[in-house]
């Protein structure tokens, strides 16, 4: 398994060349990012950014501080916006109970136990819990979406039933523990989702064409 994987990820780099993901100026804007991000596209997450860049709130104490009613007018454009500045609250509500609103002593904490936190936050789920983990902490933990799935589930490596823990334990038990390879892998998978690999599949122009479990 762990031969197959690999020649995944150096057929899907050779195609695409590393992807520079995630974007974001600071570690908080990344886990921001990764809230937001939920059910939308990233160009709406992106205006919804800049918009609490240019109020100078993309900050712990920026958000902490900010109304719930002003912070959703502000992320507007990211879809759900009432739900996602309720959750954005209840994130940085927890940095500063847990943290006292310091990352670098979140970034301390033991990544499983950090992670059993982040799912007790209304709103947080694996997928998110674990992007802020891997893309904002840089901590070497595999984040599965729906690309993910679809991607391997038509490869005939995992089933199309598959939970996210069992597709996150196919790569943490046969990979190893890197967190540069596992963000590059992710965001190599997404690419793939996005690019060819969608509802309807581009299957004679995929770079995997032919890998099989």
């Amino acid at each position: 398994m762990q031969r197959l994987l690999m020649n995944i990820y150096r057929k899907l780099y050779k195609a695409y060349g590393p992807r520079h993901w995630w974007p974001g100026e600071t570690v908080f804007e990344v886990m921001v990012g990764a809230i937001l991000t939920q059910n939308t596209s990233w160009k709406n997450v992106g205006k919804a950014i800049h918009k609490l860049k240019e109020k100078k709130v993309l900050n712990p104490e920026g958000i902490y501080r900010l109304k719930k009613s002003k912070l959703a007018s502000l992320i507007k454009s990211s879809g759900t916006f009432r739900i996602k500045a309720d959750r954005l609250k209840s994130f940085v509500n927890f940095l500063f109970e847990e943290y006292d609103g310091d990352l670098g002593k979140m970034k301390r904490e033991r990544p499983g136990a950090l992670r059993e936190k982040l799912l007790r936050i209304k709103g947080i789920g694996p997928e998110t819990a674990d992007s802020i983990l891997l893309y904002g902490l840089k901590k070497p933990i595999f984040v599965v979406d729906a690309y993910t799935r679809r991607i391997l589930s038509r490869h005939g490596i995992v089933s199309e039933k598959a939970t996210y823990e069992e597709i996150q334990n196919l790569f943490m038990n046969h990979l190893p523990h890197q967190q540069r390879l596992f963000n590059e892998y992710h965001a190599l998978l997404v690419h793939l989702g996005k690019k060819g690999c969608k509802i309807r599949s581009e299957c004679d122009r995929c770079p995997l064409k032919g890998v099989r479990r």
